[in-house]
């Protein structure tokens, strides 16, 4: 890893926020803080039960506001900061608005964010800015539909897919960072990265494997400064 790269990509996880104090919210048996899956993240849920839904949001949404990017997110705003962000490309699974709180300038949220909500009908209508608690009674300006939060729950596609495939191809080095591995498109990623010739690195203090090239098996708060620095002062 002692070249410095020519483009970055990096895929987040509900790791690199672990050590803010942000939850992965995913337990070991499968509930997401005592809810079913299905009970609070897919469109099912919210034509079933929207009541329980926004609540559930609501409650991840005033968890999230109440804690700080560390040093992994700031680490990688200052890479793209240094390197611009058509050099560096931070693809992020979360939904926590860290990264930008961190500094970063500009982030693919594939699963979108806690911080808007959507039209119920059409996710290309106007979003909405939301802090803590959703409103009850406010709906889409365009239509008159409910608002959701604008996130992607299970059965829905993530968004942005197609320029994170080619970011994902055209780059020279990829960087899993504290992301299972296991949730598709997004464990595929590195894939595609690969076989567009890049180098791969894994950051997680709990490696999953998959044929990364390198593993740095630490938190990203650690790993993550010390590989930039490297590269910022090469």
């Amino acid at each position: 890893m002692s070249d410095t790269p020519r483009a970055v990509t990096v895929l987040s996880g509900a790791g690199l926020s672990a050590a803010s104090g942000v939850p992965t919210f995913r337990d070991a048996d499968g509930l997401w803080e005592g809810h079913k899956v299905q009970d609070v993240a897919t469109p099912e849920a919210w034509l079933r039960d929207a009541e329980l839904v926004r609540t559930f949001y609501d409650e991840r949404r005033i968890a999230c506001a109440k804690v700080v990017p560390n040093p992994g997110h700031t680490a990688l705003a200052e890479l793209q900061r240094a390197w611009g962000s058509d050099r560096v490309v931070l693809v992020t699974q979360n939904i926590d608005g860290l990264l930008q709180a961190g500094g970063c300038s500009n982030v693919i949220e594939m699963h979108g964010s806690l911080f808007r909500l959507r039209c119920e009908h059409d996710e290309t209508h106007p979003h909405v800015a939301v802090k803590g608690a959703q409103s009850r009674t406010a709906t889409c300006r365009v239509c008159g539909g409910r608002l959701r939060p604008a996130v992607v729950w299970f059965g829905e596609i993530p968004n942005h897919m197609e320029r994170i495939q080619e970011a994902t191809w055209s780059c020279d080095t990829f960087i899993s960072v504290g992301t299972s591995g296991v949730v598709y498109p997004a464990a595929g990623l590195s894939q595609i990265a690969k076989a567009g010739g890049a180098t791969t690195i894994e950051v997680n203090p709990n490696p999953v494997g998959g044929g990364f090239d390198y593993v740095l098996n630490q938190g990203s708060e650690v790993a993550l400064p010390k590989l930039i620095a490297t590269w910022l002062d090469a």
